[in-house]
C-alpha cells in the first residue's frame, strides 16, 4: 500500500505501507506534520466502501481541511475511549468489524502481550492498522512489522528514521518536506495549522491542507 511519498516507499519493503500488518509510528512532535505522513493512504481509503477508524486521536481534526485535502469525511469515524485497554479492545472491535479501510490509534504505555493481541487481530485482515506511540517506547521490543521514529529535521521537514522493517535495517533516515520541493510529497500542499473543528478546541493539529 503506497505512502503517498516515493522516497519513503523506496525503503519500505513491498513499496509502502505493509497491509495486514501494525506499523508504530513513535513521535512526541505534536502539529509538525505526523498526521500529513498517513494523509495519502487516508484519502485513498476514504473513497472505498467502509470505515476509515480513528481511535482517540488527542485533537478532533479539522474537517475542512480534511475534506480539502479530498478525504470523504463521511467515511471517518473517531471513537474516544478512555483508558489504554478501552482503546486497545476498540482497535481489536473495528480490526475484527470487516466494515473498515484503514485503522489508526493513538496509545499510551501498552505491554507486548496487549500489542500482540493487536497484531494477530490486523494479521486477519488487510487493512493497516496504524498506531501512534510515544518516542520513548523506542528501545522497547515490539511486534509491530513497521516502526518509524518521527522527529522535526528543520522546520517544516519531517524526519522518520525506520527503526524496524522486513529484511535488512535501514542505514539512513528520510527527510519528508511538505513543501512539494522534491519527489515523495505527492504534490500536495503545504502544511499550515488548522483548527479543530469543535470550537472549545485549545490547540491546533497540523494537516495538509
Amino acid at each position: 500500500m503506497p505512502t503517498g511519498h516515493a522516497v519513503l516507499d523506496a525503503e519500505l519493503p513491498g513499496g509502502g505501507w505493509p497491509p495486514g500488518e501494525m506499523t508504530e509510528l513513535l513521535t512526541d512532535c505534536n502539529g509538525h506534520g505526523e498526521l500529513s505522513l498517513l494523509l495519502p493512504l487516508l484519502v485513498r481509503s476514504s473513497q472505498n466502501e467502509g470505515w476509515l477508524t480513528w481511535v482517540s486521536p488527542p485533537h478532533m481534526p479539522g474537517i475542512p481541511a480534511l475534506a480539502s485535502a479530498g478525504l470523504r469525511t463521511p467515511r471517518l469515524l473517531i471513537v474516544q475511549a478512555g483508558t489504554t485497554g478501552e482503546r486497545a479492545w476498540a482497535l481489536r472491535q473495528a480490526l475484527r468489524s470487516d466494515a473498515c479501510t484503514a485503522v489508526v490509534g493513538w496509545l499510551g504505555y501498552v505491554d507486548t502481550a496487549l500489542l500482540r493481541r493487536l497484531q494477530l487481530a490486523v494479521r486477519a485482515t488487510t487493512i493497516p492498522l496504524l498506531l501512534f506511540r510515544s518516542a520513548g517506547n523506542a528501545n522497547t521490543a515490539s511486534p509491530a512489522a513497521l516502526r518509524l521514529l518521527l522527529s522535526t529535521s528543520a522546520p517544516g521537514v519531517l524526519r522518520l528514521d525506520i527503526l524496524k522493517r522486513r529484511g535488512r535495517p535501514a542505514s539512513r533516515p528520510v527527510h519528508l518536506s511538505p513543501d512539494g520541493s522534491f519527489a515523495g510529497t505527492s504534490g500536495h500542499p503545504p502544511l499550515r495549522r488548522m483548527a479543530g473543528s469543535h470550537a472549545g478546541a485549545s490547540r491546533t493539529l497540523a494537516l495538509i491542507a
